[in-house]
């Protein structure tokens, strides 16, 4: 397997708990039904949804894209019970997946009390 792209974002945990409270919104445009059920378990769900916007930073990153390129929702971060995170990605982000030749995705995500930090690499058969 060949590295196809490696991202990697911070997001500032106070801030985004501002955005989320100031923009109640932001929840449906950037976050997917399952992964809004995911975080609304925790008392303070601002950590969940700060790293998985983070990972979505990331997965445009390292297909070498902007903001824009594709939905916040087509890149989604799902969890099968206590197992590690997984990216699935599905319309535009799996359209630049594919045209780029990612053919998997390795994703890691942490947070502390002030930061939420993902990192992603994204691998296939060789690169385009």
């Amino acid at each position: 397997m060949t590295v196809i792209g490696i991202g990697t974002d911070l997001v500032d945990l106070e801030r985004f708990r501002n955005s989320l409270v100031r923009t109640p919104g932001l929840r449906t445009r950037l976050f997917t039904a399952a992964e809004q059920r995911y975080s609304e378990q925790r008392h303070d769900p601002t950590e969940r949804y700060a790293v998985r916007f983070a990972a979505k930073e990331a997965v445009l990153k390292a297909l070498g894209v902007g903001l824009g390129a594709a939905a916040m929702t087509d890149i989604e971060v799902v969890r099968d019970g206590d197992g590690p995170p997984e990216l699935v990605l599905h319309g535009g982000a799996a359209s630049l997946a594919t045209e780029r030749g990612v053919e998997a995705w390795h994703v890691s995500l942490t947070h502390t009390d002030t930061m939420a930090h993902a990192m992603v690499v994204a691998v296939g058969g060789r690169r385009r």
